[in-house]
């Protein structure tokens, strides 16, 4: 396999699932939808989507591969997934407590 691709592997798989979760992030909620939101907005799913990447990155690097070939990828893999959730899930309560409606 091409090193290019088998390092960024997950990132492949994961590409359409993270689209998804992605969008669904930035649809909701729909109010109040002013600059300051689609700024932190995009800075959100762009620091989500790099922090992701690192992680990779660091697990494929420090992977033990006693375990087989294949388990720098499955690290990867999990990891990654685990740091993307997180960071989004950040993002999303630091969000509502920023932009909550004033009542």
């Amino acid at each position: 396999m091409n090193p290019l691709v088998e390092l960024n592997l997950t990132l492949i798989l994961f590409l359409p699932w993270f689209a998804i979760l992605g969008t669904l992030y930035w649809l909701f909620p729909r109010k109040p939808r002013n600059v300051a939101r689609v700024l932190y907005d995009i800075v959100a799913l762009v620091a989500s989507v790099a922090v992701f990447l690192w992680s990779v990155h660091w697990s494929m690097a420090h992977a033990d591969t006693a375990h087989g070939r294949l388990w720098p990828q499955i690290l990867a893999t999990a990891l990654g997934y685990g740091v993307f959730l997180g960071a989004l899930g950040l993002a999303f309560a630091l969000r509502f407590l920023l932009f909550k409606r004033r009542a």
